[in-house]
């Protein structure tokens, strides 16, 4: 029988945010195929592992460990961009203010911020663009600057963004942070349509209400370790939940959907 390939391949690594050890003997897996959410409080690692992935941090040199996305150790940025579509924080907040929404779009060829004289971009390129704002409904906010835009008309550009190469799998960093509830629901109905259409979806979070009912595993994350890892309902119960939190939890359960209360 054929290994199925990992999207994530992280074994036994220790990496540092400045001078914090926030990862030490820390190894995760995510086949290809494998919808994950990772939880965690603030300061569990999240925002680390992101950096991880991104190829904006590394791991203290080991013989023994390794990072690799889709098997390999090492990639060119807009290569790997073209598998793995990125929407962070960072990019969000990083993004030039003053920049129009179709190069946004854009951009994501060339895994840039904005688009440059030296860029080439062909007919397919911009009928690919035009087509990836049909989908997400910002179609006629092309021409509107960055900075301009509502948090979720944001969010759908950076979405489109990752989603120009046609990647296999999708990493998402806390996705309705910051959004309505009506932009809220609406970028989940996109995520599920995203992984209907045979993307993985790997989903950072501490909002279990972002997992959307297609998403089965979840792996929990607390101080840099991994406090639990398997289905989500197995996983996502108030017991474990409130160990994770260190706060009295009740978890509720609707339709594929979870969110949580204060027990008592």
């Amino acid at each position: 029988m054929a290994v199925q390939e990992s999207i994530i391949d992280i074994r036994n690594i220790t990496a540092y945010c400045g001078t914090t050890c926030v990862f030490s003997g820390f190894s995760l897996q995510v086949p290809n195929g494998c919808n994950t959410a990772i939880l965690g409080p603030n300061g569990s690692g999240k925002s680390t592992l992101m950096k991880l992935l991104s190829r904006d941090l590394y791991p203290v040199f080991d013989g023994d460990s390794h990072v690799r996305i889709f098997g390999r150790d090492r990639w060119n940025i807009m290569e790997l961009r073209a598998r793995l579509g990125i929407v962070s924080h960072d990019l969000q907040h990083d993004y030039l203010p003053e920049v129009p929404g179709l190069n946004v779009i854009l951009s994501g060829f060339y895994a840039s911020i904005d688009v440059w004289k030296h860029q080439q971009f062909s007919s397919d390129d911009l009928e690919k663009a035009v087509l990836v704002m049909q989908q997400l409904g910002i179609g006629e906010l092309k021409n509107r600057s960055f900075c301009s835009m509502s948090t979720g008309q944001q969010r759908r550009f950076l979405l489109g963004r990752s989603l120009i190469n046609n990647p296999e799998a999708l990493l998402l960093d806390e996705p309705t942070t910051g959004l309505d509830m009506s932009a809220s629901l609406h970028y989940l109905q996109t995520l599920q349509s995203m992984i209907r259409s045979g993307k993985t979806v790997v989903l950072v979070t501490h909002h279990l209400h972002e997992i959307p009912p297609e998403i089965d595993r979840v792996v929990l994350l607390k101080k840099g370790r991994i406090f639990a890892d398997g289905k989500k309902s197995e996983v996502l119960i108030s017991e474990i939940l409130s160990d994770l939190f260190d706060y009295p939890l009740q978890v509720i359960a609707v339709n594929g959907y979870y969110q949580v209360l204060p027990a008592g």
